[in-house]
């Protein structure tokens, strides 16, 4: 059986949180678990409810959704946040991801694109949508803005980094290396400390922009 991924909806506008609503109602291994409308709610009721997945706008009343995301994983680094919002600009884009969003969408997205976005940051996977990735090129390009990181990362480190870059859970990376998950998991946070980086989609930019990895 499918297991069931709880979903947490904060956007001030009723008519997208009802949209987004009905198209939760057609996939059974969805449930919606509850909503916000602005910003302080959203946080106050992800700590109560802990989703799954946390669809998130980034602009609402008494706390935006950047304030909003920081403070979630303030609390709880485990968040799993997908940003769900008309706004495309890079400031935006990037200001989330580095706070820890691992999903960044635009409303204008197919339904088709949100529902594999809602399971692949389920599975602890980044997502961006198809119109944002030119945004992520160019951001690819940049030097790196972090100092070299003191406590260079293990030869085993840079491969499982350079897995992670390629989109693997971390399931699919034991299998690959025939180790425990949980050894993944332990070896990908030691990775995001050492790097100084919030998730893996920034690990996998990372890779990208350190040439470990390629598109």
């Amino acid at each position: 059986m499918t297991e069931t991924i709880r979903i947490f909806i904060a956007d001030d506008h009723a008519i997208v949180r009802e949209g987004l609503r009905a198209l939760l109602a057609t996939e059974p291994s969805l449930e919606l678990v509850g909503e916000a409308n602005d910003g302080l709610q959203a946080v106050s009721k992800v700590q109560a409810l802990k989703p799954d997945v946390i669809l998130l706008d980034m602009v609402m009343p008494h706390m935006d959704g950047l304030e909003a995301i920081i403070e979630i994983r303030k609390s709880w680094s485990e968040a799993k946040i997908i940003v769900l919002t008309s706004f495309s600009d890079d400031e935006k884009v990037f200001s989330a991801i580095r706070n820890g969003a691992l999903g960044y969408l635009l409303k204008e997205s197919s339904p088709q694109d949100l529902l594999q976005a809602i399971h692949s940051v389920a599975r602890g996977e980044g997502f961006l949508s198809p119109s944002i990735a030119s945004k992520v090129m160019r951001e690819i390009n940049q030097p790196p803005k972090l100092p070299p990181t003191k406590d260079p990362l293990t030869e085993r480190e840079v491969e499982i980094l350079q897995l992670v870059a390629q989109g693997l859970t971390n399931d699919e990376i034991a299998e690959k290396l025939v180790v425990s998950e949980k050894t993944v998991r332990t070896h990908v946070s030691h990775i995001l400390a050492k790097l100084q980086l919030a998730n893996r989609t920034l690990a996998a930019l990372y890779a990208l922009k350190e040439g470990l990895a390629s598109l």
